[in-house]
């Protein structure tokens, strides 16, 4: 008798385990479809087993294929919901609450990973934007050295005040201009990795067809991630071993926020800076512990404890009491602490901060490391901390910019079947030293998309770099941030592009500028102009042509929209160079002549090239159309840069 239980009971585990019909994490409750389009739904169950997909008004059958793997398209839907849909195999999964719009996939480097939480005015657009049809599925990040079938996590979120401020800020405010004009759902696939090359988002397959980068691919080796992690691992173990650091056993580390903890033996790091001098490519959670010590007049009331910048995110103790946590990387940390907790004499933070990938730790500038008591007396605290490791993370030590492919492995190639509008990129700041590479890079990796997509030459908008004083590049030195911004501007001529400029929305010493809400709106202009026939200007006055004129250059434009625009109030008209023979360029003079621009210097009797907004840093540029949309940056010569040399290669 016992030994048919367990047969029966074996049997049974053997049908639970091989027959329930599996989704992927995108096709979950809340999900936005593309409405117009084929609807593409895909899973797995056993070989052979029937699916049933019932939705709408639409019911189709298929059976898998020998290994299991099952897909049914569906007719289109227009906009609408909330709809329920039902997938049968042995089992029945029931997917609520789906709503049927335009969807649009948001990728690229750490402008776009980019939250609303961290804006200017951040507070407010968290707790005003309430906009349930508006929806996040974010692919939780990941490497992979081969093309995966499923992202490792994700699900889909409503912008409401509670969820907000954790989409991709560029994202959201595009959205959320296309659901005000539109009225109807949008969903946001959000797939971004900060600081990645584009290289990393390309297939293999599109590197390989490429004369430019087949070489380079043919050294690619056959990766076993499992095995670098480990051995990274190890050598980060090894580091922190030749600094006498041993990870903690037990539950030692949840004492490490209490004041009476004894950190005197510990190893101290520089704060504010990333831990990676100290600590190297480690991605996990470390501990840093200051004392700071208050006078009889500086207690009895709240302080202000400013930790400048954390990567990833935190949790902040004062005297072993919590007083914070912010879950973003750039986001400067500012935190009340109550007067109950302060006492004259000796006083301890302590901050657990995690690392999920690339720099981790404190960053910023020391005078944002501070005590500001309540009486306005600063106390400064940047310089030595001490700090301890509690743990190494076991996902993210392999960088994707490693190898190439790594990210479209992991987070693009399983979302391919996915019905969408199309995509909205934000990225060119890890390549910037290849920018003349980026001419052909960033094309390619546009192509292969919509190769790998199968859905047409969708549309793709991207945003231009912003201005951000890199390495005091211009004219006279080289700038490989205008260079990139030239490659950007050049890959509009492939169809349906699009190309939002921000050379005057960022920040010189910040390579993160807040104003993520024109950036989205610039966007939307593209998209309303260029796809929804709402006809509009969608962005600025763009170089079409240059005649000599004896001393002088007169240049054309296209975009000019209903006139150009000078934005200063004394009408002068910034941010153009000129150069002769030499190929030295002057600050020049510019005015406008309707809707032509004339330019001089009295250094250069022979102008024959131009120069506009070309710096790493034009923020003096001021040509605009009366829409409000700055002019692109452009040159006239073609020049040899500073990055042709520049060439993406594995080590």
């Amino acid at each position: 008798m016992k030994k048919s239980l367990i047969l029966l009971f074996s049997i049974f585990l053997f049908i639970y385990s091989y027959s329930n019909v599996r989704l992927p994490r995108l096709i979950s409750d809340n999900m936005v479809l593309q409405r117009e389009k084929p609807i593409t739904l895909w899973g797995w169950a056993d070989a052979g087993e029937k699916v049933t997909v019932q939705f709408n008004k639409q019911t189709i059958s298929v059976r898998t294929d020998n290994s299991g793997k099952w897909m049914i398209v569906l007719g289109t839907e227009q906009a609408g919901g909330p709809f329920v849909m039902t997938v049968k195999g042995r089992n029945t999964i029931t997917i609520n609450n789906i709503l049927v719009g335009e969807v649009w996939v948001c990728s690229g480097q750490s402008n776009m990973e980019f939250q609303v939480c961290s804006v200017t005015n951040a507070e407010g657009e968290m707790k005003n934007n309430n906009y349930p049809q508006i929806r996040q599925f974010e692919v939780q990040k990941s490497v992979s050295g081969k093309p995966e079938e499923e992202v490792k996590g994700g699900d889909w979120q409503a912008a409401s005040p509670e969820q907000v401020g954790n989409f991709t800020a560029v994202g959201f405010f595009f959205a959320r201009e296309l659901y005000d004009r539109l009225k109807v759902p949008i969903g946001l696939v959000h797939t971004s990795w900060g600081g990645t090359h584009s290289e990393t988002w390309t297939s293999k397959t599109a590197f390989e067809q490429s004369d430019e980068f087949k070489d380079m691919i043919a050294k690619m080796p056959v990766l076993d991630l499992d095995e670098m992690v480990r051995q990274k691992n190890d050598e980060i173990k090894q580091r922190l071993k030749n600094i006498n650091i041993m990870l903690p056993v037990g539950a030692e580390a949840a004492t490490w926020k209490d004041a009476s903890v004894d950190d005197s033996r510990w190893p101290v790091m520089k704060v504010p800076q990333l831990w990676e001098n100290t600590l190297g490519e480690l991605d996990g959670t470390v501990w840093l512990r200051k004392i700071f010590s208050l006078q009889t007049g500086d207690v009895g009331q709240a302080a202000t404890l400013d930790l400048s910048m954390i990567d990833d995110h935190d949790e902040t103790y004062v005297n072993g009491v919590k007083v914070g946590s912010t879950y973003s990387y750039n986001t400067k940390r500012s935190y009340s602490i109550p007067a109950s907790l302060l006492k004259e004499g000796k006083n301890v933070i302590a901050v657990k901060v995690i690392d999920t990938g690339g720099g981790g730790g404190f960053y910023g500038d020391d005078k944002d490391v501070r005590i500001v008591t309540h009486s306005g007396k600063e106390i400064p605290l940047a310089g030595d901390w001490n700090f301890q490791v509690e743990s190494i993370g076991d996902g993210g030590s392999v960088n994707p910019n490693s190898y190439p492919t790594l990210l479209f492995n992991a987070m693009l190639n399983p979302i391919l079947n996915y019905g969408i509008r199309g995509a909205l990129w934000y990225q060119g700041e890890s390549n910037a030293g290849r920018a003349y590479q980026y001419r052909r890079a960033f094309p390619l990796m546009i192509r292969d998309w919509r190769n790998h997509f199968k859905q047409g030459d969708f549309p793709f908008y991207f945003v231009q770099l912003a201005s951000f004083n890199s390495a005091n590049g211009n004219s006279r030195l080289g700038s490989s941030w205008a260079e990139l911004r030239e490659a950007q501007t050049v890959t509009l001529a492939l169809p349906n592009t699009g190309m939002a400029v921000t050379t005057d929305i960022g920040e010189a010493n910040d390579i993160h500028p807040r104003n993520k809400q024109d950036v989205g709106k610039r966007l939307a202009a593209i998209a309303l102009n260029q796809l929804y026939n709402t006809k509009m200007i969608d962005g600025g006055p763009m170089y079409q042509s240059m005649k000599v004129e004896g001393s002088k250059i007169r240049l054309t434009f296209t975009n000019t929209g209903s006139g150009l625009l000078v934005k200063d109030k004394y009408g002068y008209l910034k941010g153009f160079e000129v150069a002769g023979s030499n190929q030295k360029f002057y600050y020049a003079k510019a005015w406008t002549e309707g809707n032509e621009v004339v330019v001089s210097c009295d250094a250069v009797a022979e102008p024959i090239a131009v120069h506009f907004a070309w710096a790493d840093n034009p923020d003096d540029a001021n040509l605009f159309n009366k829409e409000g949309f700055p002019a692109v940056p452009f040159r006239t010569d073609d020049w040899k840069g500073i990055t042709e040399a520049g060439k993406f290669r594995i080590n």
